[in-house]
């Protein structure tokens, strides 16, 4: 039976950054990583994925891709926010100009995580939020004031057990509900923004847009890879990011929400 695909078009440099997350994802399935929807073809903006069957989701399927993204994490990366082999320049994931020995001006790979997170991550979008107003200055400078903290490396933790404390994950980047898909033989991760980053991350934004029985993901997660004390009082520092890109998306709510959670890290 021929192999049931969709395509979607995209600009060319995103199809192919998005194709080579998925791969890189995928690799981790051999050592029993979460599972990934296969890349078929990359034709330039054309990338043509594997067709999945959506089906309701179930504890135990949560529970199995909570164990699952545990290992996926635990892969591994060389830098805080390597972007995945295969991307053009194999810079750093937000990086205005990508470091490579052809633009010599570009950044510097962070030294840690929290230079990184601050860096890539949240800055940028702080700026464009609140250029269109959805993010005061005083809310500004609540959120400025964590990242002067993460970049001093104040607000560094360990990673789950099976990484090395100062250890890059694989992180899927953008683990919303919508990009983990029930199928009838378990959980699949579709639309990354994969890079080199902090596990706790994607379990944050997991939880910020409502997974169903995220519990069992989370008690899955732990029976493989447990979770550094405090984890929970961190979920506001990693929901920062995704809150900032939707306050500069879509504004209003959203920056309220940024303000409120840079305040509760603080």
């Amino acid at each position: 039976m021929p192999r049931r695909t969709w395509s979607k078009v995209l600009p060319p440099e995103a199809a192919e950054r998005e194709a080579a997350g998925l791969r890189w994802l995928a690799a981790a399935q051999g050592s029993g990583g979460a599972a990934v929807v296969t890349v078929v073809a990359l034709e330039g903006p054309r990338l043509v994925l594997e067709r999945l069957t959506r089906a309701h989701p179930q504890p135990l399927h949560a529970r199995e891709f909570g164990r699952a993204l545990a290992r996926t994490h635990a892969a591994g990366a060389l830098t805080w926010g390597m972007a995945p082999p295969g991307t053009r320049g194999d810079g750093v994931i937000g990086a205005a100009r990508l470091a490579t020995p052809t633009h010599p001006e570009a950044p510097d790979a962070p030294r840690h995580w929290g230079e990184f997170y601050a860096t890539y991550r949240l800055l940028p979008h702080l700026r464009n939020a609140v250029g269109r107003d959805s993010v005061s200055p005083q809310g500004a400078r609540a959120v400025e004031e964590v990242c002067a903290l993460l970049v001093d490396g104040a607000m560094n933790h360990p990673q789950p057990q099976l990484l090395e404390p100062d250890t890059p994950a694989r992180v899927h980047g953008d683990l919303w509900s919508g990009n983990v898909m029930w199928t009838e033989t378990g959980c699949v991760l579709i639309d990354p923004a994969a890079h080199g980053g902090h596990a706790e991350t994607d379990l944050a934004m997991l939880a910020l847009f409502g997974l169903p029985y995220l519990q069992d993901v989370l008690a899955g997660y732990q029976e493989v890879s447990p979770l550094a004390p405090g984890w929970q009082d961190r979920v506001h520092l990693h929901q920062l990011h995704p809150l900032l890109v939707h306050a500069e998306l879509f504004g209003g709510w959203y920056g309220d929400q940024a303000v409120a959670a840079a305040r509760a890290c603080t």
